[in-house]
């Protein structure tokens, strides 16, 4: 028997006594407990009244004797609740009403009992934890944040994360299985244990089981994993599925990781485990969220969140269209093209002017200068498409030019390029002109807002689903 079952079985014999009992026995009992109140049980075990040692007095002087049966001075209608009962509503009894409470369950059984001295914790529920993590939306810089180029020049990116996101929930299980599900790729992997899973080849999902190549988790879990984007859409959603993923893991470790080691963490698992080539700034950006200006350096990566008026980014948000081309891209394959190419001269020198570009973009954001921050987005794009031959190509250049015959100051694909989604800072009065003209030819408009928070991850308790249970105290 626990130390909690012990009391509990302590409190029961201390304040119960039986229907048969007399009345002599029950002020015996009373007398022990010090609260001035018995519950009398009847032979089912079931608690049928109370009896106080004002009820006793008033029936001794009455005409009963101290050997008549308690029975009859039981009060059979008490103030009891049931197991479970709110804390909340079991201190306002006994801030207001009553000394003792006693807890029965469906059978009117005693289960605990409740005084101002004995207020029973609730046990601990099951729990589950859940997470997302935004996407970003990168407006220039993208290329330098490739360790192969900031380990000798430096680099920069000016980006930010928007309302599209990757869902995750995690539960612990009792035993050591594994259960993962991805609703975004329709696959799942079952194993009687973590070391059996990844004890085999990858056949699917490889990216979740680098997570966990990298986590380790010491106990067995189901995971379910959603997005509100497809893959290959360049909005560094492989980034964003890790982020949230770790983000649930977190939420069951005491010593918890912070930002930064998140963001480390989610680099290792793509871009060391699974061997995906690409740069930093998708994990930066969807584990802390918002407008940042990040600068990459050999020594460390330093994340400035930007402090842009609200009237300037609301502006920018309705100035912003975002539209999906349906082309669904290899963003590894694309950076290690853009990897190869970097040993040009030419290449590393349009990267040099994309860098310097982005200090500028950071300045426009942070004075309000839309229009030029606009323009600036054109010049970006004209110089990432001569990082590889692999990042645009004439049907995307058709779509570009279509975009700015209406009303599109400047544009970009998102991510590695090739594919995705496109990006345009229109004029306020054409805003509507360019929508139309892009579904015209096809592309798929996503509303969407700037994102302020990055990853967000937070417990549950099973039990919470029926925390608004309407009370029952009688």
């Amino acid at each position: 028997m626990s130390m909690a079952d012990e009391q509990i079985s302590k409190m029961k014999e201390a304040f119960t006594i039986s229907v048969h009992a007399s009345i002599r026995e029950a002020l015996q009992v009373i007398d022990a407990n010090h609260h001035g109140i018995v519950l009398v049980v009847s032979a089912a075990k079931q608690v049928i009244g109370t009896a106080t040692d004002g009820d006793v007095r008033r029936q001794l002087l009455s005409g009963l004797t101290l050997d008549d049966r308690i029975e009859r001075c039981a009060e059979r209608n008490f103030v009891w609740c049931p197991i479970g009962e709110p804390r909340e509503r079991l201190l306002k009894l006994l801030d207001h009403r009553v000394k003792l409470i006693p807890l029965l369950d469906e059978q009117h059984r005693l289960v605990d009992v409740v005084t101002r001295d004995h207020f029973p914790l609730p046990e601990e529920s099951p729990i589950y934890a859940r997470a997302r993590a935004p996407v970003r939306i990168s407006f220039g810089g993208g290329g330098s944040d490739l360790t192969q180029y900031f380990s000798q020049h430096g680099g920069a990116v000016i980006n930010t994360t928007v309302s599209l996101y990757s869902h995750a929930t995690l539960r612990m299980r009792q035993d050591e299985q594994v259960r993962i599900y991805s609703h975004d790729l329709r696959q799942q992997l079952e194993a009687p244990s973590l070391d059996q899973l990844l004890a085999e080849p990858p056949n699917s999902l490889p990216l979740l089981l680098a997570i966990l190549r990298l986590v380790r988790p010491e106990f067995g879990f189901e995971l379910t994993v959603a997005s509100d984007f497809s893959a290959g859409s360049g909005l560094g959603g492989s980034a964003v599925v890790t982020a949230a993923i770790l983000g649930c893991f977190n939420q069951f470790r005491r010593d918890q990781w912070d930002a930064h080691e998140l963001a480390e963490m989610a680099f290792q698992a793509e871009r060391l485990y699974l061997k995906v080539a690409g740069g930093w700034q998708d994990q930066y950006a969807t584990v802390f969220g918002g407008f940042n200006f990040i600068e990459f350096r050999p020594e460390q990566n330093l994340v400035h969140p930007l402090r842009v008026h609200p009237d300037v980014l609301i502006e920018l948000e309705e100035s912003l269209i975002l539209c999906d081309t349906g082309i669904q891209h290899d963003s590894g394959a694309i950076h290690q093209d853009q990897r190869q190419q970097l040993e040009r001269e030419e290449v590393q020198q349009r990267l040099r002017e994309n860098v310097e570009l982005t200090y500028r973009m950071r300045d426009h954001l942070l004075r309000g200068r839309l229009y030029e921050f606009g323009k600036a987005l054109h010049h970006a794009w004209e110089l990432k498409r001569q990082f590889s031959s692999k990042i645009s190509n004439s049907h995307l250049d058709q779509l570009y030019e279509l975009a700015r015959q209406h009303g599109a100051v400047g544009g970009k694909i998102l991510g590695a390029g090739s594919g995705g989604f496109f990006l345009f800072y229109t004029e306020p009065f054409r805003k509507y002109e360019l929508a139309q003209a892009l579904e015209t030819v096809g592309l798929q408009l996503r509303p969407f807002r700037f994102d302020q928070e990055g990853l967000r991850a937070w417990k549950v308790r099973e039990s919470h689903h029926n925390f608004l249970q309407e009370s029952s105290c009688n």
